[in-house]
């Protein structure tokens, strides 16, 4: 099984028990912290990973290197709201409510992506990996392509008009397994648009700041496209969330203008807040390259190197694993 034919089945179940489908019990406050769902295959998953990535964050420890905690507090960060958009009441009256159905999109697409870049799982599995050699040139070329900017900026775009501006979102109400594949869809979409231009994960692709400024640029006009066609458009494109509670909620109109403003809104203020994260680290690029910032340097052959630079030399340790056991080399060198 796919790792994505995988999670497509671990949302289904979860939405296939979606309370807010069809659900005539209007949301107080009260229902609001209480009104859960559960999904026992996706918590196992979450749990599962989630222990994999403590214990080989502490194998790092172990082996004399430094995983910084502000990566890991990114890694909870992301399953909290993972957690939160999938088994929450924003879960449950997602199905009812097209507003709160475009939160949950914010949190899919946005949210638990840049964290789980930050918490840069792919550097910590490079970090500890047993093989030291490196991908084919084929095998090197195929995930350059994957995982190409441009490609992902495309998918990003494609995905937020396709599901958003056409009757995607009414076919989704009617069919639990494409609700499934939109969410699947939307954390790979998210994650591959801000994997290299967000932070220092270990990705194929390293960007100027002022391309990645540029395609954060782009993707915000295309959240603003989003939620202004939706606040404009003045004919409901999901009757559907409408029709799922009777008696209570907004109308099908009011509902979809106020799930453009979140789309807008959200979106934008998200989007300007990398953007100036950004800004920030750009402007301590200098020092990066100087040498004067801690940081983390991976090598050809799997070994990772933390420098901690002084002002006549520089210390670098190696950590490597053979054959079950952990190396640990210190080099210095003066400036």
């Amino acid at each position: 099984m796919t790792l994505i034919g995988f999670a497509a089945r671990v949302v289904a179940e979860n939405a296939s028990v979606m309370p807010g489908i069809g659900d005539e019990r209007a949301p107080n406050l009260h229902r609001v912290f209480t009104d859960w769902t559960f999904s026992p295959t996706g918590g196992s998953v979450i749990l599962l990973a989630s222990l994999l990535y403590v214990v080989l964050a502490r194998r790092v420890r172990i082996c004399g290197g430094r995983w910084p905690l502000s990566r890991s507090v990114a890694w909870w960060c992301a399953v909290a709201s993972l957690t939160v958009a999938i088994d929450s009441s924003v879960a449950v009256y997602s199905g009812a409510l097209f507003w709160v159905h475009m939160l949950q999109h914010l949190l899919l697409i946005m949210v638990v992506p840049v964290l789980l870049v930050c918490a840069q799982p792919i550097r910590l599995l490079q970090t500890l990996r047993n093989q030291p050699a490196s991908p084919s040139g084929q095998v090197r070329l195929v995930l350059r392509w994957v995982t190409s900017p441009v490609l992902a900026t495309v998918l990003y775009a494609a995905v937020l008009i396709t599901t958003h501006l056409t009757g995607f979102q009414q076919l989704m109400q009617t069919h639990m397994w494409v609700h499934a594949g939109e969410t699947v869809l939307y954390l790979l979409s998210g994650y591959l648009l801000f994997g290299p231009l967000i932070g220092n994960e270990a990705w194929p692709w390293r960007l100027p700041y002022l391309l990645r400024f540029v395609l954060l640029a782009v993707t915000m006009g295309v959240d603003t496209l989003v939620g202004v066609v939706l606040m404009l458009t003045d004919h409901p494109l999901a009757p559907g969330f409408a029709a799922s509670h009777p008696g209570w909620g907004p109308g099908a109109l009011v509902d979809q203008s106020t799930a453009g403003a979140v789309m807008w809104f959200g979106g934008d203020g998200l989007m300007m807040i990398l953007m100036i994260v950004t800004a920030i680290e750009w402007g301590q690029s200098s020092q990066q390259d100087s040498g004067w910032v801690v940081g983390w340097k991976e090598s050809d052959d799997g070994s990772c190197s933390a420098r901690t630079p002084t002002s006549k030399s520089a210390t670098v340790k190696t950590s490597t694993w053979t054959n079950g056991r952990c190396i640990l080399t210190t080099r210095h060198w003066l400036r």
